[in-house]
């Protein structure tokens, strides 16, 4: 690898998503797309990955061909190359069809990068979309049901959307893709690394109505469904209007939305402001209400 003068970023992850197919994706492009928006939302341009892969005796032929032309097809629409890789293949019934291992690296392009502690009281709360598509459309695949409209997952790549936010030259303090935990786990998170405390507007939250309804009725917050091509992103409050234009001007940030603000009391916590005027904790989630969802 060629590496230019300036600071690099670093990441790697597993994909063990159940089903390998769902509506809108696979466990190739989720594969991609994870790893590309761990780089983005560092302030870090996607340049390399690896894929490791294990595979389960009896996987078929043509599966194994749609993960990898999957991987192919979204590294390029990524302009990320895959450029080392391993694969191991162990017995029938110790792996559930293909598991994928990744690692990414990029070069930071942020002139001042977004980091978790960097979060300030007045600044803007920010999410780029619907949010819970990708958990619930998992859920839908895996259970057998369906919901009108149909339930597909969010999975897309976030560089771009990224890069069009940095070029608004206005300041980014915190971003964080939304996946396992969801918003709720993100600004927990946040919160807790900046000591302040981050209010969430419940009216503002852009949740399609068939993800609303298929969370009340399976028994799911949709503060804490895992999404794969979102991303909440903290600025300063004078900024907002800016960044909100320039994400809504994107296709992966059409519905784009301002949906809270950063405070100073009560340090390392969440609140979600309720439709009903109430306010309510919003908790760190523990451990995982959708196993399997990457």
């Amino acid at each position: 690898m060629d590496v230019e003068a300036g600071r690099l970023a670093f990441t790697t992850d597993g994909y063990v998503v159940s089903p390998l197919f769902f509506p809108g994706g696979d466990i190739g492009k989720l594969a991609v797309c994870g790893t590309v928006n761990d780089l983005a939302v560092m302030g870090a341009e996607p340049l390399w990955m690896s894929l490791g892969m294990v595979l389960e005796e009896g996987l078929l032929v043509s599966d194994l061909r749609v993960v990898i032309g999957s991987v192919g097809t979204w590294a390029r629409k990524a302009k990320v190359r895959l450029i080392t890789g391993d694969t191991k293949v162990v017995e029938r019934g110790k792996c559930d069809g293909v598991y994928l291992t990744t690692a990414g690296v990029g070069r930071v392009v942020a002139a001042d990068p977004p980091g978790a502690a960097r979060a300030r009281p007045g600044d803007a709360v920010m999410v780029n979309g619907f949010l819970g598509d990708h958990g619930m459309a998992i859920m839908a695949a895996r259970s057998g049901l369906s919901f009108a409209p149909a339930l597909e997952s969010d999975c897309a790549p976030l560089w771009d959307l990224v890069r069009t936010i940095l070029d608004t030259g206005c300041a980014v303090h915190a971003m964080r893709d939304l996946t396992r935990g969801g918003l709720a786990g993100a600004v927990c998170d946040l919160a807790r690394a900046s000591g302040t405390t981050v209010y969430l507007e419940e009216g503002s939250l852009p949740v399609r109505p068939a993800v609303r309804g298929a969370c009340d009725l399976l028994g799911f917050d949709v503060l804490t469904v895992a999404n794969e091509g979102k991303l909440v992103l903290f600025c300063p409050a004078a900024d907002a209007e800016t960044v909100l234009a320039a994400m809504k001007g994107h296709e992966h940030g059409a519905e784009a939305a301002i949906v809270g603000e950063v405070g100073p009391e009560e340090p390392g916590m969440a609140v979600l402001r309720t439709i009903l005027g109430g306010e309510r904790v919003i908790d760190q989630p523990v451990g995982e209400d959708l196993p399997r969802i990457c």
